[in-house]
């Protein structure tokens, strides 16, 4: 009984780990996301929010501003959250490579991690999230994937204590 108990854990704990998924699976596909080049000026965005059930919580608008310097990004994000709430954030997101980024916001606990091949961007960081009048640490699982010159699909899953509590999907349209 004791061997069962263990092996039932341990396909509970690999089923909830998360994706295998990697950036590097991305390398020889196409179109190419050059994050700076793609974030660079205009951007609208479209997305809902949905809780670890499915449920949709929440939806937004955004509009989104890139200037880059040939090093650094610097993106305004404006959020327009359905029930009214305004939220606004700006990245500072620094090309370490071809492939490797590293950002940083003013909510963001320390340094996210960025890695750029063929048509995905992978962003992992931690967010300063506000919850009931309280901010709390959410981890972000974030990847966007270009569709064409224009749109982009954005799939984050949120986690906290390694259990997704929330995942965000998001429609990127470049003016």
């Amino acid at each position: 009984m004791k061997i069962i108990c263990i092996l039932l854990t341990a396909i509970l704990l690999t089923s909830c780990s998360g994706s295998n998924m990697k950036p590097i699976d991305f390398k020889d596909q196409k179109p190419r996301l050059i994050i700076e080049d793609y974030l660079s000026g205009s951007v609208k965005a479209w997305g809902i929010l949905q809780n670890r059930s499915g449920k949709v919580t929440r939806q937004f608008s955004a509009e989104l501003n890139g200037k880059w310097d040939g090093k650094q990004l610097i993106l305004d994000e404006k959020f327009n959250w359905s029930d009214g709430e305004i939220q606004k954030r700006q990245w500072k997101i620094n090309k370490i490579d071809e492939h490797n980024y590293e950002g940083s916001a003013g909510d963001v606990v320390g340094i996210a991690k960025g890695y750029s091949y063929g048509p995905a961007f992978k962003f992992e960081y931690v967010l300063l999230a506000p919850v009931k009048g309280k901010e709390i640490k959410i981890t972000f699982d974030d990847w966007i994937f270009k569709q064409d010159d224009r749109v982009a699909i954005n799939r984050a899953t949120m986690t906290k204590f390694g259990i997704k509590v929330a995942e965000l999907t998001v429609m990127f349209v470049k003016d």
